[in-house]
């Protein structure tokens, strides 16, 4: 299983950025075979996907983050990355990563992103 812990997350004006980094800690596995994706949960909505990035390295994105969002990782440091440019109000949510592997689904704790108008 991975221990997941993100941060980065705060308080950003419209247009403007935020890079959103999640650690891992894993045992007895490597880190590089967990498919890695981003999730948000807005205030009373479901959580969302919004971007995936699995062994083969090609990452997919939901609809409402191509273009602005790009998720990255580093298999050596344990890290996977969110890079979100252009922000709306409408990326306000709780952010969360999450590993997933063998049928097995890890989260972590979820990091406040607020976009102002």
């Amino acid at each position: 299983q991975v221990q997941l812990v993100e941060s980065g997350g705060g308080l950003v004006q419209t247009g403007g950025s935020l890079g959103l980094p999640c650690a891992g800690a894993v045992s007895g596995i490597s880190f590089r075979i967990y498919t890695m994706s981003w999730y948000r949960q807005a205030p009373g909505k479901q959580r969302e996907l919004v971007a995936t990035l699995g062994i083969s390295s090609t990452p997919t994105y939901a609809d409402s983050a191509k273009g602005r969002f790009t998720i990255s990782r580093d298999n050596d440091k344990r890290i996977v990355y969110l890079q979100m440019n252009s922000l709306k109000p409408e990326d306000t949510a709780v952010y969360y990563c999450n590993a997933f592997y063998g049928g097995v689904n890890s989260w972590g704790q979820g990091t406040q992103v607020t976009v102002s108008s």
